[in-house]
């Protein structure tokens, strides 16, 4: 008996109708409703990241217009039946009347014009004649012009499907004509699973680490997901485990990441650099642990604002650990980290050795991160500078204020002084949703009542008035409020900004320098320091 060649998962398991589409609700019922109801556009769009769907719901799209039914009879239906010819010979990629195109590979306009030619002769055996065109922001300038007329007005049994990954790359007067749906990132909780079913049916037990290694490597794309997850199988005995599938794609003990971040950021370039040696003996890439540190940075600094980031490769555990970490890292300590391992990572990968430049970034790390920042040095420009890592423990709870010591009240006379003493405390998450998600309602001293938006922690009122107390001296109440109440102060902010804006562009000098270079834009406006002062004074004065 002759053996079938192998066929990879991807193409395995590609889904056949919009049930088994996974992570695209808004498509799957945008189309069900437009099929059931008869009002199907002659053109589509399909946007999203590589192996999200594009293609494979271009077929399924072309499969559910065609699709005659297990009698024969049947018309347009939202869920094909799979077994018709007009099915089958879609999935195996024979059907005469569906053409498909890949805009990468015939970019010209003499391309177009051949389907335009064709596009007038009907159908030979199906209800429509359908052309999916791939990376169809590949395709010329004149291709597109010439693609114009025919999109605008199409004969009615001509219907298109057009994909691409830059959607930003397609004239307006296309887009215009089609119906545009962007495929969403699939989320890692949809990926494991269907991950896990396609293990089972292949007959692969896998671990729930794995999957999510898997899930969060192949970051939103099925496709990808798929490829790993092949080869996972493909090399392991039956059972595929996390630390295998880590191996496999390169991708470092992330406790190890952590402890390399700590000990660099602590200001101890030996016992850092003895980690990032135990990585690379391991099999971990170099640049690959400079991705890594990069990504805990980003995620360590969204944390610190309140933030999540859900494509982290963290788990609940490092998360606990990522969260202890932010509240004892600064903020200019952290872009200061992002700057130097973003330049590295870059360096490393033109590198002929990517170690040596993964070594130098963790002894950057460590050596910049108890220098002053440019703010400390503005306020003691001659004072001496200290090498002290910024790392340092939580200091005790004891050093927090007391209400009984009369001699650490901050006095806080309207909402903006409120709002910048959290700044200035470094509740930088607390500060985020004052400036942005509260609608002031009303303000006096020991009282402030808001209405905060949707999005905003349910703790908020409570976080904030605690706050107040500790530092004031003084009892705060905080209440919510269902009143519409003030604009957010972030919005405050754009408009005056705005007006800044046009006063300078009205600005005769401004005028006739924006007129003698034509293209010129006004990209940035900085107030001289009296000015800046001049400013704050009348926001100290405000009520509000």
């Amino acid at each position: 008996m002759e053996n079938k060649p192998y066929l990879v998962l991807a193409r395995k398991y590609r889904p056949r109708n919009f049930s088994e589409l996974i992570g695209q609700d808004a498509l799957v019922s945008t189309l069900t409703n437009a099929i059931k109801s008869n009002r199907i556009a002659h053109a589509f769009i399909l946007t999203g990241i590589r192996g999200v769907g594009k293609t494979t719901s271009a077929r399924i799209i072309a499969k559910a217009l065609n699709c005659t039914g297990s009698d024969g009879n049947s018309g347009p239906t939202p869920e094909p039946c799979g077994v018709c010819e007009q099915c089958i010979s879609i999935a195996e990629d024979r059907n005469v009347d569906v053409i498909e195109a890949d805009a990468a590979s015939r970019t010209g306009v003499g391309d177009i014009r051949e389907i335009i030619d064709n596009v007038r002769y009907v159908p030979v055996a199906a209800r429509y004649k359908i052309y999916i065109i791939d990376e169809v922001h590949m395709l010329s300038k004149s291709a597109f012009n010439a693609l114009l007329k025919t999109l605008e007005e199409p004969p009615p049994h001509v219907k298109f499907i057009f994909a691409t990954t830059e959607i930003r790359k397609i004239p307006l007067t296309i887009l215009s004509r089609c119906q545009r749906f962007d495929l969403l990132r699939v989320p890692p909780e949809l990926l494991m699973q269907r991950f896990s079913e396609i293990a089972e049916k292949e007959g692969f037990s896998i671990d729930g680490e794995a999957l999510e290694v898997i899930a969060k490597a192949a970051e939103g794309s099925v496709r990808d997901g798929l490829s790993i997850l092949d080869q996972a199988l493909s090399r392991s005995g039956g059972n595929v485990t996390g630390a295998e599938v880590k191996e496999l794609i390169g991708i470092a003990d992330y406790n190890k990441i952590f402890d390399l971040f700590e000990l660099a950021m602590a200001g101890k370039p030996p016992e850092a650099l003895v980690v990032l040696r135990a990585l690379y003996d391991s099999g971990s890439d170099p640049a690959a642990v400079l991705e890594d540190l990069l990504e805990l940075t980003h995620y360590i600094s969204v944390l610190k604002h309140g933030g999540e980031n859900p494509v982290a490769k963290t788990g609940a555990g490092d998360k606990r650990r990522a969260v202890a970490m932010a509240e004892r890292l600064s903020v200019p300590a952290l872009v200061r980290a992002w700057q130097i391992l973003l330049k590295s990572l870059a360096e490393a990968r033109a590198a002929a050795s990517p170690l040596s430049v993964a070594e130098m970034a963790v002894i950057k790390l460590a050596y910049t991160s108890g220098l002053p920042t440019p703010g400390d040095l503005a306020k003691n420009p001659q004072g001496e500078i200290r090498h002290a890592p910024v790392f340092q423990p939580a200091p005790p709870k004891s050093f927090a204020p007391e209400l009984t010591n009369a001699s650490k009240k901050i006095p806080v006379n309207n909402f903006r002084e409120l709002v910048e003493l959290f700044a200035a405390k470094e509740e930088l998450a607390l500060h985020g949703w004052l400036v942005n998600g509260v609608h002031l309602v009303s303000f006096e001293k020991g009282r402030l009542e808001f209405r905060p938006s949707p999005a905003a922690p349910q703790d908020l009122a409570g976080k904030i008035g605690k706050c107040l107390t500790d530092w004031t001296g003084e009892r705060w109440l905080v209440v919510i409020s269902n009143d519409k109440g003030a604009q957010t102060l972030q919005d405050d902010n754009r408009q005056l900004e705005k007006k800044l804006y046009a006063e300078i562009a009205n600005d005769p000098n401004v005028a006739k320098v924006l007129e003698s270079f034509p293209g010129a834009e006004i990209i940035d406006v900085r107030k001289r320091r009296e000015e800046n002062l001049k400013v704050d004074d009348l926001k100290a004065g405000e009520g509000t």
